[in-house]
C-alpha cells in the first residue's frame, strides 16, 4: 500500500480522512487507529513492522497496536478544527441552557453564556478555570490553552516532569510513584527540550534543502543516459546504411541491445531517484510536524515529543544522500565498433557493442 503524505496535518495519509484516534510512530508518523490494525494485517504482537508511509520498521507492542501511544497534541489539533467548523457553521449555544454562548471553559471543554459562565465561577469545583471569549481567534488558541490532562488520573493537570523516568506527571502521580525522582516544574523543562527541537528542526531543514538539490541533478543524469545511447543509436544506423540489406537483421538486433541497455540504466537513475525523493518527503514531513508542534503545542507537548523527535532527527541525518547516489551510480562506457569485413562467420555485420558500467555524475 503507497501512502502520500496529506496536505492537511489532521488528515491520515492512509484513509485520506480526518484522524480518528490518531496514534502516533516512532518516526513521528501518525495515523488512525483503524487504519494500522487493517494495514497490520496478519502482524502479531513482538513483530516489526514498516510504517506505512516512510517504511522505518518498529516492533509492535506486546498487546498489539492498541498499546500504540496516542498522539494527544493531534487531538488537540482536531479539537480546534472541530471547533473551527462549528463556529463557521452556526452561532455555539452555551452548553447548559442552550442560550448563545460567550464564553469557553478550557478544562471542561463547554460553552456558556455569559449568566451560566458567571455561575461556573462561583462553584468551588472550577473557580480557577480558565474561560476565553467565544471569538474567531478561539479555534486557533484551542490547541495552546488547553490544558495537558493525565491518562491515568483523568481530573489531574500535568505539570511535573520526571528526568528518571523521562515522562510528564501529574501531582498524583508524583505523590505515588515519583517522589524520589528528580522532578521539575514542566514548564521550564520544555524551554530545554523547545531549544533541542528548534536545533534538530534547522539542521533537518539544511539537509532537506541539500536532499532537494539533488532531485534536478539526478534527472539530468537521466536525460544524459538517454543522450549519451542516443548518440550511439545514431552510429550504428549510420554504419548500418553503409551495408547492403543483408546486414538488416544484425543492424536491428544491435538497435534492440541498446534499447534495453538504455532502459536498465535510466530504470536505475530512477530508483536512485525516487529514494532520494522519498528520503525529501520524511524530511519535509519532519520539519512540518516539528514546526507545527513548537507554534501549536503545550509545553507538555514539546516535552513528550522532543526525545522522540531529536532521536528521529538524528536518524534521518544518518542516511548519506550524496553517497548513496555516488555509490548507485556508476559510470557508463558504452561503445560501437563498426565491421569492416563482411564475412560468413558468427560475427555481427554491422558491429558491436560493449558495455562497462552506468553513467556517474558528481554532484557539488
Amino acid at each position: 500500500m503507497a501512502c502520500k503524505e496529506p496536505d492537511d496535518m489532521t488528515e491520515c495519509s492512509i484513509c485520506t480522512e480526518v484522524f480518528t484516534d490518531p496514534r502516533v510512530l516512532p518516526c513521528i508518523h501518525t495515523f488512525c487507529l483503524k487504519c494500522l490494525l487493517n494495514y497490520s494485517k496478519n502482524r502479531q504482537a513482538g513483530d516489526r513492522m514498516p510504517c506505512p508511509l516512510c517504511r522505518k520498521e518498529f516492533i509492535i507492542p506486546d498487546d498489539g497496536l492498541s498499546e500504540t501511544p496516542k498522539n494527544f497534541f493531534m487531538e488537540k489539533l482536531l479539537h480546534a478544527k472541530k471547533f473551527s467548523a462549528t463556529q463557521e457553521a452556526q452561532q455555539i449555544p452555551c452548553d447548559v441552557c442552550s442560550k448563545p454562548a460567550s464564553m469557553y471553559c478550557v478544562q471542561c471543554q463547554q460553552n456558556y453564556c455569559e449568566q451560566c459562565s458567571l455561575h461556573h465561577r462561583k462553584m468551588k469545583s472550577s473557580f480557577n478555570h480558565t474561560q476565553v471569549d467565544v471569538g474567531k481567534e478561539l479555534a486557533e488558541q484551542i490547541s495552546q490553552i488547553s490544558p495537558a490532562m493525565c491518562e491515568e488520573h483523568a481530573s489531574e493537570e500535568i505539570k511535573l516532569y520526571c528526568k528518571e523516568c523521562r515522562a510528564a506527571i501529574c501531582m498524583m502521580c508524583f505523590v505515588k510513584a515519583h517522589k524520589t525522582h528528580d522532578c521539575s516544574d514542566i514548564a521550564e523543562v520544555s524551554e530545554t527540550f523547545r531549544h533541542l527541537v528548534v536545533t534538530d528542526i534547522e539542521k533537518v531543514a539544511d539537509f532537506l534543502e541539500k536532499t532537494r538539490n539533488l532531485i534536478p541533478g539526478l534527472e539530468i543524469v537521466k536525460i544524459d543516459v538517454i543522450k549519451y545511447l542516443a548518440r550511439i543509436e545514431d552510429e550504428i544506423n549510420i554504419a548500418a546504411d553503409n551495408l547492403i540489406a543483408a546486414i538488416q537483421r544484425d543492424r536491428k538486433k544491435l538497435l534492440s541491445e541498446v534499447k534495453s541497455i538504455t532502459k536498465q540504466q535510466v530504470k536505475q537513475v530512477e530508483t536512485v531517484k525516487q529514494k532520494v525523493e522519498q528520503h525529501a518527503m520524511v524530511l519535509e514531513s519532519f520539519r512540518r510536524y516539528t514546526e507545527t508542534l513548537l507554534s501549536s503545542g503545550t509545553a507538555c507537548d514539546v516535552t513528550r515529543s522532543a526525545i522522540s523527535l531529536h532521536k528521529r532527527a538524528n536518524e534521518l541525518m544518518k542516511f548519506d544522500v550524496i553517497g548513496h547516489v555516488d555509490s548507485c551510480l556508476h559510470p557508463v562506457n558504452v561503445d560501437f565498433i563498426s565491421s569492416t569485413v563482411l564475412d560468413e562467420d558468427d560475427r555481427n555485420l554491422v558491429g558491436t557493442i560493449t558495455e562497462k558500467g552506468l553513467l556517474k555524475q558528481i554532484f557539488l
